[in-house]
C-alpha cells in the first residue's frame, strides 16, 4: 500500500508539471529538467510549474500531518486545522501583518504560528470540563473560528485599499507561488516532518487513553501541548504561504487511516504522501477545469471536503 501511495504522490507531481494552459509532454519535461534549454517551455517549467508544484507538495504534507496529529491529540476524528479554528487564528495574525505591516512580510509565518497556537489553547480551555469530549472541541472550535473570522473581516474593512492581496489568501490558492515561497516553506516542512515521525510512538500511546498513557510514563498534559504546538506550526507555515486552505487535514488523515490502519508509525508517512498527491492534483484541476480562468485550489478542496465532513459528522456523532 505504501508503494501505491508513493506512486500516487509521484503521479500528482508529474500531472501538475505537465498539465496547464500549455500541455508539455512528459518526455519534453524530462529533457528540459535535465538540460539547460531556455525555450519558452523551459521557462514555464522552471519559473512557474515546478516551484508551484513544490509549494503544493510542501503545503499538502504540512496540512495533512497537522490534521493527523490534531485528531490523535484531541481524540477527535473531526479535528482539522481549518474546521476547529486553528487556521483562522493563523489567518488573523497573518493578515494583520500583511495588511497593517506590509514591510515586515517575513514575520507572517511567526505571527501565523502565534495565532494558530493561541487559537489551539483557547479551544482547549473552552472545551475542557472534567475532561475533553469531541463534541465540545467541535463546538468550541466553531465558536472560536467565527470570532476570529469576524476579526479578519474587520481587518479587510479597515484596510480596504489593500484588500486585493488578501482575497486569494483567504480562500487558499497557489497562484503566483514560486521559488521564494519554496525557500520559506521547506525548512519548516523538513523539521516538522522529522519531529512528527519521532512523535509517532507518543501519538499511539495517547490513543490508549489518559490513564493507560500515564501508566506508561507519558506526561499526558505536556505531551498534548507539545504535539499541539507541532501541529500549529505545520498549519501556520502552510497558511502563511497559501492562505486558509481547508479540509486537507480532515480528508487525508482519514483516508490514510482507512488504507494503512491506525499505527502512526505507518500512518504519518502515508498521510504525508497522500497529502502531497491530493493537493497537487486538486491544484491541477483548479488551474485547468475552467481554463484560461484559474480557480483557487481552496474551492476545489471545499467541494470535496464539505460532503466528507458531513459524512463523518453523521457517522461519529
Amino acid at each position: 500500500m505504501m508503494l501505491a501511495l508513493v506512486v500516487f504522490a509521484c503521479l500528482g507531481i508529474v500531472i501538475s508539471i505537465v498539465k496547464g494552459s500549455v500541455d508539455i509532454p512528459v518526455g519534453e519535461v524530462l529533457t528540459l529538467l535535465t538540460g539547460t534549454e531556455s525555450s519558452p517551455q523551459g521557462q514555464i517549467i522552471y519559473n512557474i510549474r515546478l516551484p508551484r508544484t513544490l509549494v503544493a507538495v510542501l503545503v499538502g504534507v504540512n496540512l495533512a500531518l497537522a490534521g493527523a496529529i490534531l485528531q490523535a491529540v484531541m481524540k477527535n476524528p473531526l479535528a482539522d486545522p481549518h474546521i476547529i479554528g486553528i487556521s483562522a487564528g493563523a489567518g488573523l495574525l497573518g493578515i494583520l501583518v500583511m495588511l497593517a505591516l506590509p514591510a515586515y512580510a517575513y514575520l507572517v509565518t511567526p505571527a501565523a504560528f502565534v495565532g494558530a497556537m493561541g487559537a489551539a489553547m483557547l479551544i482547549y480551555v473552552l472545551a475542557w470540563k472534567n475532561g475533553i469530549r469531541p463534541i465540545r472541541i467541535i463546538l468550541a472550535g466553531v465558536a472560536v473560528s467565527a470570532f476570529l473570522s469576524a476579526g479578519i473581516s474587520a481587518l479587510l474593512i479597515f484596510y480596504s485599499d489593500r484588500v486585493h492581496s488578501a482575497l486569494m489568501w483567504m480562500v487558499g490558492g497557489l497562484s503566483a507561488r514560486s521559488w521564494p515561497q519554496v525557500e520559506m516553506l521547506w525548512p519548516y516542512t523538513a523539521v516538522c516532518v522529522v519531529l512528527s515521525l519521532l512523535a509517532a510512538r507518543h501519538l499511539n500511546i495517547l490513543q490508549l487513553g489518559d490513564e493507560m498513557a500515564k501508566g506508561l510514563g507519558v506526561r499526558v498534559g505536556l505531551t498534548r501541548i507539545i504535539l499541539s504546538a507541532l501541529a500549529a506550526l505545520l498549519a501556520a507555515s502552510a497558511v502563511s504561504v497559501v492562505g486558509l486552505l481547508g479540509f486537507v487535514g480532515l480528508i487525508v488523515p482519514h483516508t490514510a487511516r482507512l488504507l494503512v490502519g491506525s499505527d502512526h508509525r505507518i500512518m504519518l508517512p502515508a498521510t504525508a504522501l497522500l497529502g502531497c498527491g491530493v493537493v497537487t492534483l486538486c491544484d491541477t484541476i483548479a488551474r485547468t477545469v475552467v481554463a484560461p480562468v484559474e480557480l483557487p485550489v481552496g474551492i476545489i478542496m471545499a467541494v470535496l471536503g464539505a460532503p466528507f465532513f458531513l459524512y463523518l459528522l453523521r457517522r461519529e456523532l
